[in-house]
C-alpha cells in the first residue's frame, strides 16, 4: 500500500515509449498507485490500456506518436488536455541507443540519436509545461543513462545526447520552479528489456556490468520504477534540477 504522499489518485500522468521496456514498467507502477496514465509510444499496443486499468490507473489511453516530431507532439497534448484538462506528470523516456564507432557516424545518425533523445523532451515539455502552470503543480522525470561516467566505446553520439539531458532538466528545474514543477533525471545502467536483449543476444555484456556493480546482477525495469514513482510524489517536492543513479552501484558520481 503506497503512502498518501506517494498516491498518484487525481494526477495524469503521460510516459513516453511506454510500450515495452522502462517505459511500460514506468506506466505500469503509475497505473498502480492510481493515475490517469497516458502511454504513448510509436508502435501500437493494443493490449496495453486494459493492462493498466487492470493494474488499477484511473484511467489509461494510448497514442501511437513520434515524440520527436512536433506536429505529432502538438497533436497528442492538444488530445490530453482536451481529454483531461491537465498533465501533471511527465516521464520522458522514449530514446535510442544505436551502437556505431565515431569513425563511422555520419551527420544523419547523429541527428537522429539528439532528435529521439533530447529534442523530443524538449518538444514534450515545451507543450504541456504551460497546464502544469496554470495548475500549479508538476513533475518531469527525463531518462538519462549512466554512461556519461563509464569508459565505453560505439556510443559517442548516445552518450553526448544523455549528456544534453542531464543539462536540459538542471536549466528547465532553474525555470520552472516558481510554479511548482521539479524536473530530475534517472541515469540507468544497461538494463535487461527486449530492445537490449536483441542487441546483446549472447548476455555477455549484463554479466560484464554486473560484475562492476556493487550489486552484483544485471539490473530489470523493475529496479527504476521506485526512483521514478518517488521523483514523481510530492515526496520530493524539494528535490529538483538532480540526477539519480540506478545502476547497483557502478557509478559513483556525475
Amino acid at each position: 500500500m503506497h503512502n498518501d504522499r506517494q498516491s498518484k489518485h487525481g494526477k495524469v500522468a503521460l510516459v513516453t515509449g511506454a510500450g515495452r521496456g522502462l517505459g511500460l514498467a514506468f506506466a505500469e507502477r503509475l497505473a498502480a498507485e492510481g493515475a490517469t496514465v497516458i502511454a504513448a509510444d510509436k508502435t501500437p499496443a493494443p493490449m496495453l490500456v486494459a493492462e493498466l486499468l487492470a493494474r488499477g490507473a484511473s484511467a489509461a489511453e494510448f497514442y501511437a506518436a513520434d515524440v520527436s516530431d512536433e506536429r505529432q507532439v502538438k497533436l497528442l497534448t492538444e488530445a490530453i488536455l482536451e481529454k483531461f484538462g491537465r498533465c501533471d506528470i511527465i516521464v520522458n523516456n522514449a530514446g535510442i541507443s544505436p551502437m556505431k564507432a565515431f569513425s563511422e557516424l555520419s551527420i544523419q545518425d547523429w541527428r537522429q540519436v539528439m532528435s529521439v533523445n533530447v529534442e523530443s523532451m524538449f518538444l514534450v515539455c515545451h507543450a504541456l509545461i504551460p497546464a502544469m502552470i496554470g495548475h500549479k503543480y508538476g513533475r518531469i522525470v527525463n531518462i538519462a543513462s549512466n554512461t556519461l561516467g563509464l569508459v565505453i566505446n560505439g556510443f559517442t553520439h548516445y552518450i553526448a545526447s544523455k549528456g544534453a539531458v542531464v543539462g536540459f532538466t538542471r536549466g528547465l528545474a532553474s525555470e520552472v520552479g516558481i510554479h511548482g514543477i521539479t524536473a530530475n533525471c534517472i541515469a540507468p545502467g544497461l538494463t535487461r528489456t527486449p530492445h537490449t536483449n536483441a542487441a546483446f543476444p549472447d548476455g555477455d555484456a549484463f554479466q560484464h556490468f554486473a560484475q562492476a556493480q556493487a550489486i552484483k546482477r544485471p539490473e530489470l525495469p523493475e529496479d527504476l520504477v521506485g526512483a521514478m514513482s518517488f521523483l514523481t510524489s510530492d515526496d520530493s517536492a524539494f528535490i529538483t534540477g538532480q540526477t539519480l543513479v540506478v545502476d547497483g552501484g557502478l557509478l559513483r558520481s556525475l
